[in-house]
């Protein structure tokens, strides 16, 4: 359980300790932008594999009842998002286009929430730390959803500061809670933006992890119901 915590911390630690401060303009300096993404994204990954190692060894120690059924129902939502979020101009993905100048930067995904990707990272963490019960799961997915949520709020500060008005005009159309720009009447829900392919494909890829969970996660989600 030592180790499982110490690979949280650095798991934390490595993201807002580099990515979130100036040590990462005073790297790119010396390293150059692409040289410093390549590394951080080796640390980054390293990191995440030590965490869910040492979760896989940590041992059992129930908090609460399970809640299989949570995950269960989640899980389409944050499918979703992640598939909207990834198959979406992003403005704020390295190397995507530079949608933030267009004359209308929200579209799709991004109308319910400017982090989706993000989003559907927290709400699978969020989902799965109920669901399971017990202290490894909490360790995990809250520094997991951690570095997904509190990464939205980074993320907002960076471009504000980087893109200005541009950023501005995008932020006052959207919101980081998913839907209360729409709640709020700030935004619009259009699905047909979304696309029914991408509803089906977040389906298909919640049918597969359903059926691969056993033997590459661990549990039965359907058959503890």
């Amino acid at each position: 359980m030592i180790e499982l915590v110490g690979a949280a911390l650095i798991l934390l630690a490595s993201h807002f300790g580099i990515s979130s401060t100036p040590l990462r303009a005073w790297l790119v300096a010396r390293l150059g932008e692409r040289v410093y993404l390549v590394l951080y994204a080796l640390i980054a990954l390293a990191a995440i594999s030590w965490l869910i190692s040492a979760w896989a060894r940590a041992p059992y120690v129930e908090l609460w009842a399970p809640a299989p059924w949570l995950a269960l129902l989640v899980m389409p939502f944050a499918l979703l998002l992640l598939v909207s979020g990834l198959s979406t101009p992003n403005p704020t993905a390295v190397g995507a286009p530079d949608v933030l100048s267009r004359s209308e930067p929200v579209h799709g995904v991004f109308r319910i929430t400017r982090h989706p990707i993000m989003w559907g990272v927290g709400l699978w963490a969020g989902s799965h730390l109920i669901a399971n019960g017990d202290l490894a799961s909490l360790v995990l997915f809250t520094s997991l959803g951690a570095l997904a949520l509190l990464g939205t709020l980074l993320i907002d500060r960076k471009y504000a500061l980087r893109r200005g008005a541009d950023w501005q005009r995008f932020a006052a159309a959207t919101s980081n809670l998913p839907l209360a720009a729409i709640v709020s009447g700030r935004q619009r829900l259009a699905f047909a933006e979304v696309g029914w392919w991408r509803l089906a494909l977040a389906l298909v890829v919640y049918a597969l992890l359903l059926a691969v969970h056993p033997w590459w996660f661990g549990g039965a989600p359907l058959g503890s119901l």
